[in-house]
């Protein structure tokens, strides 16, 4: 014996329950993963964002010295790494306005 699922709605009910997801419209100003931002004049790419943090990094410049033997040498530094909210307010340079 088989048994159907009734399945019964309310016809006079308007709203919808259910998961709600909140897009980047409801939040203008959050950072998200591969945005490039301008921060304190310099270039930085957002790397991960989660609920608390968003993982910025950044290039140094390069540094140039010269050696006891009058060596000239290049190296470049590892990008900063640093954390900002995700709602920080900057200018974001990459994202497509609407």
């Amino acid at each position: 014996m088989r048994h159907s699922k009734r399945i019964s709605t309310d016809r006079n009910q308007t709203e919808f329950f259910g998961i709600v997801w909140l897009t980047s419209e409801t939040h203008p100003h959050r950072l998200r993963a591969g945005d490039v931002i301008r921060y304190d004049g310099k270039l930085a790419r957002i790397v991960r964002v989660n609920d608390c943090a968003a993982i910025v990094v950044m290039n140094r410049p390069v540094r140039q010295f010269e050696t006891r033997f009058r060596g000239t040498v290049k190296f470049q530094p590892a990008p900063a790494r640093f954390y900002i909210s995700p709602q920080s307010e900057c200018e974001i340079l990459n994202r497509k306005t609407r």
